[in-house]
């Protein structure tokens, strides 16, 4: 298995949208808690997407996504703080990694990467939050990132049962 971490341009990941809702589809469908309920459609999931352009050409979010074989299995977006008092920050989010392609290394090849990107932005502090217990969670730690906080019933998981999140920081 050949895995390439590719950064997509806006141009890029216009052209990828329909593949990229694929991918958050999946992770919805199979319990992921990132901000969408069981049901989540791929309609749903291109606008998602379409809403992240505007970020993506601005230059203040950057997209990554895993391939095998040009097919995109995986996404991770970094987003830099625009706050005057953040300029050292950036937030990880949207870590996703196909269902068949779990337990292979390829979130934390994401992760790295998203790492790599912060660092070459001259961004110091990275943060992000997963549900508590997640295999996330267990990726983040294995990974150095810090826990500073778990909030109770921070948000709904797909099939509507509030969960905690645990928040995490690393600096880079």
């Amino acid at each position: 298995m050949m895995v390439e971490i590719v950064q997509l341009d806006a141009s890029a990941a216009r052209a990828a949208i329909p593949a990229l809702a694929d991918i958050l589809v999946d992770a919805v469908a199979h319990g992921a808690s990132v901000n969408f309920l069981a049901g989540f459609s791929h309609g749903e999931g291109v606008e998602f997407w379409q809403g992240q352009m505007a970020g993506i050409e601005d230059g203040g979010r950057v997209l990554l996504v895993a391939e095998i074989d040009g097919r995109i299995v995986g996404t991770v977006v970094v987003t830099f703080a625009p706050q005057p008092n953040g300029p050292h920050r950036a937030e990880i989010g949207k870590m996703l990694v196909h269902s068949s392609q779990r337990r292979r290394g390829l979130g934390g090849k994401l992760l790295q990467a998203a790492e790599d990107v912060v660092r070459a932005s001259g961004r110091t502090l990275a943060h992000l939050d997963t549900q508590t217990g997640s295999a996330g969670e267990a990726l983040y730690r294995a990974h150095g990132w810090t826990e500073f906080g778990v909030m109770p019933g921070h948000s709904l998981t797909p099939d509507g049962t509030l969960a905690s999140a645990t928040f995490f920081y690393k600096q880079v």
